[in-house]
C-alpha cells in the first residue's frame, strides 16, 4: 500500500471551474487572466457565445464544458465550481446539467458570484488545494468585495 504524505494530499487539486458567458471572447480573456493570477494548474473550462460565434449561450458548449471539468486528472475526480454572466445562461446550464449522471450532478456547484471577481477568488482557493465548500466560498466573498478604496 502507497503511502501518502499528508502535505502532498493537502495541495492536490480538487476542484475545476466552468465559466460561462454570452461572450466567448469575455470567457477567454477572463480564463488568461485566472491563469495568470492563480497559475496553468487549475482546471478552468469555459463556454461563451453560439456555435456560429454569435453573443448567448450554449447548453451543448456548457456540457461539454462541464465533462471536461468533471473529468479525472492527476489529482483524482475534481468537484466543479460553475459561475455565469448573466441569469439566462442559467437556462441554458439547466439544460446541459441534464445530461449529467446524478453522480456528476453531485460534483457540481452553481455559484451566485459575479463571474469575474468570482473566478479570480475561487482560482486562487483552487490552486492551493481547498474544497470546493471553501473556492465557493471564495467565490461569493466576491459579492461583498468594495472595487475602490473606502476613506
Amino acid at each position: 500500500m502507497t503511502r501518502v504524505n499528508p502535505l502532498e494530499q493537502e495541495a492536490r487539486l480538487r476542484v475545476s471551474l466552468v465559466l460561462i458567458s454570452h461572450s466567448g471572447t469575455l470567457v477567454q480573456g477572463l480564463r488568461e487572466m485566472v491563469r495568470q493570477v492563480a497559475g496553468d494548474d487549475v482546471r478552468v473550462e469555459i463556454a461563451g457565445g453560439t456555435e456560429d460565434g454569435r453573443l448567448g449561450t450554449s447548453a451543448a458548449r456548457i456540457a461539454s464544458a462541464l465533462q471536461n471539468a468533471l473529468a479525472v486528472g492527476p489529482d483524482g475526480e475534481p468537484d466543479v465550481l460553475v459561475l455565469l454572466d448573466l441569469g439566462s445562461a442559467a437556462l441554458s446550464l439547466e439544460v446541459a446539467l441534464e445530461e449529467l449522471s446524478e453522480r456528476d450532478h453531485g460534483r457540481v456547484r452553481i455559484s451566485e458570484a459575479p463571474l469575474v471577481e468570482g473566478a479570480i477568488l475561487a482560482a486562487v482557493q483552487a490552486s492551493v488545494g481547498a474544497s470546493i465548500e471553501e473556492v465557493a466560498a471564495a467565490a461569493a466573498g466576491a459579492s461583498t468585495m468594495p472595487k475602490m478604496p473606502r476613506s
